[in-house]
């Protein structure tokens, strides 16, 4: 039995790598995106090319979104010229982008008017995963939609759970950003610390990956603060971005998240100081900028 020809929406740093293991996995797609460079790119990998979300819709299969946000994921899917425009009854839609899960409720609901199926699959690894194929998907959605996508996930990542209904997906990828958002902002504190307390950080992460403190953003992220390697896998305005997804939850479901707060608000100084591009493990700099010191950098006699 073929592949099913796939529609592809949202060829950014996630998006492009996804779709490029699609079509290594011999599945062929047929793409969009708002800036025209992805597109080429995709291309010359072989994808057929859409002027639209609704002519993706019309000539796909299934249909996979990767967006920044819940207003994109609004326009693509019920805007003009948008998926619902052009989706068949009985499609199945993918929505990987993390966004808010009232959103996702609210897209899931008007696919089901329409007949069509709907998941909500959010994805954690960051460009690194996306490239390797190796990303932990959170799905919400009904079984059947999900044992359908399923071969197109294990295309994508290893770590593939089904953790409840629409929007359930959403609710799990907060979750992990509140947890990834203030791990890095703990780490990035503690090696400031060992810095100005005139111990080598990179010692510190050494011994503290032997014990109790392991994990695997001071492994991954941790080393990036040492090297100053802040090219961006995940920035820090678009962390920002989910750490706000996570307490506007929160509030719906009155559960405090004072921690997460409190980060969030370090993304947004960070954001406003110019550096929302940076890679979430940037959030080091501002801890350094308060104790005016670098790592490896000598602290002052």
């Amino acid at each position: 039995m073929a592949n099913p020809l796939i529609g592809f929406i949202g060829l950014g740093i996630m998006g492009k790598p996804m779709a490029r293991n699609l079509i290594k996995a011999g599945y062929s797609l047929v793409v969009h995106n708002r800036s025209r460079a992805a597109v080429d790119e995709l291309s010359k990998d072989g994808a057929q090319t859409a002027a639209s979300s609704q002519e993706v819709a019309v000539r796909s299969e299934i249909l996979i979104t990767m967006l920044p946000d819940s207003p994109d994921a609004e326009l693509v899917y019920s805007g003009e010229n948008g998926v619902f425009a052009g989706a068949k009854p009985g499609m199945l839609l993918i929505d990987m982008s993390s966004i808010s899960p009232v959103v996702a409720r609210k897209i899931a609901g008007e696919a089901e008017k329409r007949g069509l199926d709907m998941i909500d699959a959010p994805v954690s690894g960051g460009e690194a995963g996306a490239i390797s194929a190796t990303l932990s998907i959170m799905i919400g959605g009904k079984a059947s939609a999900v044992e359908r996508a399923m071969p197109i996930f294990q295309a994508l990542g290893k770590n593939i759970v089904h953790v409840g209904d629409a929007g359930a997906g959403q609710v799990t990828k907060a979750a992990n950003q509140m947890v990834v958002g203030t791990t890095i902002a703990i780490v990035g504190e503690a090696l400031v610390l060992a810095a100005k307390a005139g111990v080598d950080p990179a010692k510190v992460r050494q011994a503290l990956l032997g014990g109790f403190a392991q994990s695997k953003i001071l492994e991954a992220h941790g080393q990036k603060m040492l090297e100053r390697n802040f090219k961006p896998g995940f920035r820090i305005r678009l962390h920002e971005k989910d750490m706000k997804i996570a307490l506007a939850t929160g509030s719906e479901y009155g559960v405090p998240l004072m921690v997460t707060s409190e980060v969030a608000q370090i993304m947004t100084a960070m954001k406003s100081m110019g550096n929302g591009d940076l890679d979430h493990s940037g959030l080091v700099k501002f801890v350094e900028e308060l104790a005016k010191i670098e790592l490896m950098q000598k602290p002052a006699s």
